[in-house]
Order: C-alpha cells, then structure tokens, then sequence
C-alpha cells in the first residue's frame, strides 16, 4: 500500500523478503543470531579436518614405501619417510585443532593458523613427491588461514 506519496506503508506490498523479515530473527529455521563471519570459521574447521586426513593417510603411505609416490624424487631435507612423518603428525594436530574450532575454543584460533602455516610449509618442501596433492593441500591451508585470522576472534558487539 502507498500513503499517496509513492512511499511504501505495508512492507509486504514489495514482495521482498527482507523488508518483512530481518535476517537473524525468528524464522522457520529457529530463533538464532550467527555472529558475522560464522560460516568462515566453520569452514575453516572442516578444511582444516579434511586437511588432517589427507595428511594422516599421505603421510602413512609415504612411511609405508607405498607406490603412490614419484619414485626417484630429490627433496631439500631428508627422504620420503621423514617427511611421511612430519606430514602424519601435522594431520594428527589439525584434527585435535579442528574439534577445538567447533567448540570455539580460545586456543583453538591460533592454534590453527601456527598448524596451518606448519602444514603449508611442509606441503611445498613436499612437492616433489606428489605435486598437484601439495599444491591443492598448500591452497586449503591458506584458505583456513584466512578463515581463522579475518573470523576467528570473538564477535563484536554492534
């Protein structure tokens, strides 16, 4: 409806959700109000399980002599079963840090960017032995590095 003036009155007269309804209040989902940037932090959770479990299994296959490697492969420190090592004891921590995001804890937050970073760098000294799995690994961990650093914090009050 219009007061004659072309303004609005009803703001069901536009159709637009929004003018009826303000995000974050009662809706059919429930009455909640998610903090901004939530779903960056929740993100960052699960890549940095997913993460985790991709290092736990690449880094048991390369301490296993699995087949799955590039054979005759040259890395700037150590040989393939070190770094199987190092990349299964980095996946292991990032799951503990991913359950610690879920339950926002205060550790939790840079705790997962040390991880992170950890991780991003053992992905690239560990490129010769699968490069297109480090890289994409490499990508994830800087994904959860800005998802923990820009959303990570507690809200703030508006």
């Amino acid at each position: 409806m219009s007061d004659g003036q072309g303004t609005v009155t009803d703001p069901q007269a536009t159709g637009h959700p929004a003018d009826s309804q303000s995000w974050g209040q009662s809706s059919s989902y429930g009455n909640y109000d998610e903090p901004r940037g939530y779903g960056w932090v929740v993100f960052a959770g699960v890549m940095l399980m997913i993460a985790g479990v991709l290092n736990m299994i690449y880094g048991i296959a390369a301490i296993g002599n699995a087949h799955f490697y590039v054979g005759n492969a040259h890395y700037v420190f150590s040989e393939l079963k070190t770094w199987g090592w190092v990349v299964t004891i980095l996946g292991a921590l990032q799951l503990g840090v991913a359950f610690g995001i879920w339950m926002q804890a205060a550790w939790a937050r840079w705790t997962g960017v040390f991880f992170a970073s950890l991780n991003a760098i053992a992905q690239l000294l560990f490129l010769p032995s699968y490069p297109l799995l480090s890289l994409a690994i490499f990508a994830i961990d800087l994904l959860v590095i800005y998802g923990l650093v820009s959303y990570g914090g507690k809200p703030q009050e508006a």
